[in-house]
């Protein structure tokens, strides 16, 4: 066996181990294994495939997202990863979900951190309910849970995730510390115990009631009599006097309490007017940050699904499709180093083939009476390649169209400037008027 095969041998080695361990819902361990099988066999489309769907069970989203991109460019054909991509693309609105609750995920984050524990909480809670499989937000949520010695809440977290991933190490660990402050774990120990203690009962065991002399009649009739008007005199001199004066200490101790209670309540209701007014405030700045995050409309989720819709319209032959779509993408946003190098083969591919494609498209824009897009066509083409004279002559044209006449002068100057030699420089300066 040559080291070829062998390092084969030992990635997939480590794919069926970790396929074993998904299977049973350690999905931590899984993923682990599934790493080491990439780390010897990028190509090991299965171990990928496997790896993105742990990720999406987790909620992380846009890493299976990152996976399954790679895996469809290492395997065009035949690979699961179209059908997966497909479902998270099929269904509306899921990308922009995905987005808004890493969104809100790293907002309460930045709560937490700035001490702002109930804010994060709340935004937490909102992250739980939409992506209820979403484990950072769990395993986030306990620990500001457990810092404020909620330990009961902190609990419940912990234990949905251990429901997703039964070995999650961060999970076992704050399960540990919570089961010792609630003392579960004294609990757990004791019935460990008593399992293992048993012993049988010994004759000895059993106390066996003495025998009693039966009394006739007559003398039953008296004792009754004797009995009944003992318990008379005593209710009299010492019941009713004692029970009196416990009623009246139980009243007088009431009083007190509601008293107490009512000065309490009162020092409650001032310290929850002054916290209303700090919350006030803090929720006026939370609006702010809000508003500014809304207005981004931008993110990784996104970006990485319009690489995904590239690659699907290079494959359908819809050269112009990828061109609109590439266009309009934020390319600053793929941060992924195996999906910089799938951007970098389409980067390459649109700046030797998408400027004809562009001007063909603003052209038709243009005569259609769409000016905003043919600009948008043309300023694209710009990015790509700002050296050909007639594509900065049409927009100025159509600025001048628009009847702003100082960006169309500027655009003319340009070709005036940097183009002295060509046809258009002498049209651009007659556009200009000299």
């Amino acid at each position: 066996m040559d080291e070829l095969q062998k390092i084969q041998f030992a990635a997939n080695s480590f794919y069926n181990r970790g396929l074993e361990l998904a299977k049973e819902r350690d999905l931590s361990g899984a993923s682990e294994y599934l790493k080491r099988a990439l780390q010897l066999n990028k190509y090991h489309t299965d171990a990928r495939n496997l790896l993105g769907l742990i990720f999406y069970e987790m909620g992380e989203t846009s890493d299976a997202l990152v996976q399954w991109v790679i895996s469809v460019n290492l395997q065009p054909e035949e690979n699961r990863a179209d059908h997966y991509l497909d479902e998270v693309q099929r269904k509306p609105g899921k990308l922009e979900v995905a987005s808004q609750t890493v969104k809100k995920f790293n907002q309460a984050l930045i709560y937490a951190q700035n001490g702002s524990d109930d804010l994060a909480v709340l935004q937490l809670k909102r992250v739980v309910e939409e992506r209820p499989n979403y484990v950072k937000a769990h395993l986030l949520l306990a620990l500001l849970y457990m810092q404020h010695e909620d330990f009961t809440k902190a609990g419940k977290s912990l234990f949905k995730v251990l429901q997703i991933d039964k070995n999650n190490k961060k999970a076992g660990r704050y399960m540990e510390y919570v089961k010792s402050r609630t003392g579960k774990a004294d609990v757990e120990r004791r019935k460990m115990k008593n399992a293992f203690s048993h012993r049988q009962m010994q004759d000895d065991d059993v106390i066996l009631p003495p025998t009693y002399k039966e009394n006739t009649g007559w003398q039953s009739i008296i004792n009754i009599g004797i009995g009944l008007i003992l318990g008379a005199v005593m209710i009299f001199f010492l019941v009713m006097p004692a029970r009196e004066r416990s009623l009246n200490y139980e009243h007088n101790q009431e009083m007190l309490s509601y008293t107490d209670q009512l000065n309490l309540a009162n020092q409650e209701v001032a310290r929850l007017n002054e916290e209303l007014s700090q919350y006030q405030t803090q929720n006026e700045q939370v609006q702010s940050q809000l508003d500014e995050m809304q207005g981004n409309s931008d993110s990784v989720v996104a970006e990485y699904a319009a690489l995904v819709q590239i690659q699907q319209a290079y494959r359908n032959n819809d050269f112009r499709t990828a061109v609109r779509l590439y266009i309009d993408m934020d390319q600053s946003k793929i941060t992924d180093e195996n999906t910089l190098n799938i951007l970098a083969g389409i980067q390459a591919d649109m700046a030797a083939n998408a400027p004809a494609e562009l001007e063909a498209m603003a052209a038709e824009a243009e005569a259609a009476g769409d000016h905003e897009l043919a600009l948008h066509y043309y300023e694209s083409y710009m990015t790509l390649n700002d050296r050909n004279p007639q594509i900065i002559y049409n927009m100025a044209m159509i600025y001048q169209a628009m009847g702003d006449e100082d960006t169309a002068d500027q655009l003319f100057g340009q070709v005036i400037m940097n183009f002295a030699d060509s046809e258009l420089a002498a049209q651009a300066q007659a556009q200009r008027g000299y």
